[in-house]
């Protein structure tokens, strides 16, 4: 039986970390049916991969493209750097489930991370079922943070033994419905009120449920490596496992953190934990405005937090509060030139500046500059926060425990998700590892590399048929010269997809782009967790 498609001549990395070897790929109903060199099948269609890598597809297990991929199913910045699979509704923000009564209420709390998105009511069964087709599997996590807010909404304690019945009730359906686990968000209202008997008794329904926990720490900065113990403590409490997001030690106090956190996540690994950790591989981040502020200041959302805002008093409080932390959730940084506005809805006029040079615009304190912007765009401002160590992000690449995640959207250089200044995360992170820590700084091998991104993070996920070039395994291949494929978005230019005139990706067997051009198909799956924890 002929081959739907051919893939010729590559040289192929099979993402287990194996050295790379010469072959062909034989694809046939959406999975790889054949691996040989050569192959003497014919085929109804042939690429020809000569001088070119061949791999399985990027996983990327961080972003929170659930607030895109409705309106630019395409995924362009993502599926041109390679990605096929996607998980979605991290750090304890889910755009599901989205009560009665209650949608407004989630809209403007996600508005800084979604402005553009339609929010709709709808339970997490429901929005697995109508997810619309997209050029990228997605695997769908329920917010921990969504939770609080559609039972407890801003409030700031514990919750009563109904409340948290009710949301291990939500949970408890999300995860029936696929729902690969839950995300969690400690770093910022309301999941920064959570103390850790709450999230002990919703992770113990996870395991219950073979499903995975996936935290954004309480703290990635000053109180990072004790925010990391909290999560371990999870993983052993719980025996559940735990992903622990975009790791970072934020904050110039906090460079040089991270080979203790690495030490500590290998040490619960050779207990027999089942923990891991991902990265981005910038030196900065990305955040609501509002989430640099002290935590005080969002209590009671987003109404209260204006108001609070617009009084001298306030404002006299939360400059104290930054002169004594820094900045909250990052540390102390080295100016204010350091915040750079990103997208701002309501005001898009000053993306690309920063809070620095606005100030000396108006001639006012930063942080008075600061809280007037915040009530002129409603909060819903999203800024770059450069606060990381160059250092620390090499210790990340080299470490076997750290996976790559993007923490960014899919976004595209045309439409409404073109809009403002992105981080230049959603474009170039897995090139950029290739390229500048593989090929530049020679870190690790290539083979390791594309280990991190497909198998490694394929295994933590518990894929049962994706992350590795294998017969029977799902036709999410990445094709690209490793000598050309290199990232280009900067943080001044950042809507600007990799290099790579060859780079061709398949999906399920599909090829969604090939030579650099987009085909507009969407045969991406939604991916769900099956009962013994397989995802599939």
């Amino acid at each position: 039986m002929p081959f739907d498609v051919l893939i010729r001549g590559g040289c192929m990395i099979d993402g287990s970390g194996a050295a790379a070897t010469a072959g062909d790929v034989g694809i046939r109903n959406g999975r790889i049916a054949a691996i040989g060199a050569p192959l003497a099948e014919p085929a109804a269609r042939t690429i020809d991969a000569t001088g070119l890598a061949v791999c399985p597809g990027f996983i990327d297990i961080k972003t929170h493209s659930d607030f895109t991929l409705p309106i630019n199913p395409k995924a362009e910045s993502k599926v041109r750097q390679g990605v096929t699979t996607e998980i979605i509704g991290h750090c304890g923000f889910s755009v599901a489930p989205a009560l009665p009564g209650k949608v407004d209420l989630l809209r403007d709390y996600l508005s800084p991370s979604a402005p553009w998105l339609p929010f709709r009511e709808m339970g997490f069964p429901e929005y697995l079922d109508t997810f619309p087709a997209t050029a990228v599997n997605a695997g769908m996590l329920v917010g921990h943070n969504t939770l609080r807010l559609m039972v407890m909404g801003m409030a700031a304690r514990p919750p009563t033994p109904s409340e948290l019945n009710e949301m291990i009730a939500l949970l408890e359906q999300a995860l029936g419905a696929g729902a690969l686990g839950l995300s969690s968000g400690l770093f910022t209202s309301p999941g920064a009120y959570t103390e850790p008997a709450e999230m002990i008794a919703l992770c113990n329904v996870v395991k219950r449920h073979n499903g995975a926990y996936f935290t954004h720490l309480r703290d990635e900065s000053n109180n990072v490596l004790d925010a990391l113990e909290e999560a371990v403590q999870i993983a052993e409490v719980c025996g559940v496992h735990v992903e622990i997001v975009h790791f970072k030690c934020s904050g110039m106090d906090n460079w040089g953190k991270t080979a203790r956190a690495l030490e500590m996540i290998r040490s619960a690994r050779a207990r027999g934990l089942d923990v891991d950790c991902d990265f981005y591989p910038y030196t900065a981040g990305s955040n609501p405005l509002k989430n640099i502020l002290p935590q005080w200041v969002q209590a009671g959302g987003v109404d209260a937090m204006v108001a609070r805002l617009a009084l001298p008093e306030m404002r006299e409080r939360i400059r104290a509060d930054i002169a004594r932390d820094g900045l909250n959730n990052w540390g102390r940084i080295l100016s204010w030139d350091c915040v750079q506005i990103s997208v701002s809805p309501h005001t898009p006029q000053y993306a690309g500046r920063t809070i620095a040079a606005l100030a000396a615009e108006t001639g006012q304190e930063p942080v008075d500059r600061l809280c007037d912007y915040l009530i002129a765009d409603k909060g819903a401002t999203r800024v770059l926060i450069t606060s990381i160590s160059e250092d620390d992000i090499g210790d990340l690449v080299r470490s076997r425990s750290a996976l790559v995640g993007s923490d960014g959207n899919c976004v595209a250089t045309y439409g409404t998700v073109s809009q403002g200044m992105p981080h230049p995360r959603f474009y170039g992170t897995f090139p950029r590892v290739l390229s500048h820590y593989v090929r530049d700084r020679a870190l690790l091998p290539l083979e390791a590399a594309v280990h991190k991104m497909t198998g490694a993070t394929a295994r933590a996920l518990k894929l049962r048929d994706r992350g590795l070039l294998r017969e029977g395994y799902r036709a999410d291949i990445a094709i690209f010269d490793p000598d050309d494929f290199r990232d280009r978005a900067t943080y001044a230019d950042p809507h600007q997809y990799p290099t790579g005139p060859r780079t061709t990706v398949l999906v399920n067997g599909t090829v969604v782009v090939e030579n650099a051009v987009h085909s507009g198909a969407l045969p991406g799956k939604v991916l769900r967790r099956n009962g013994d924890g397989s995802v599939g």
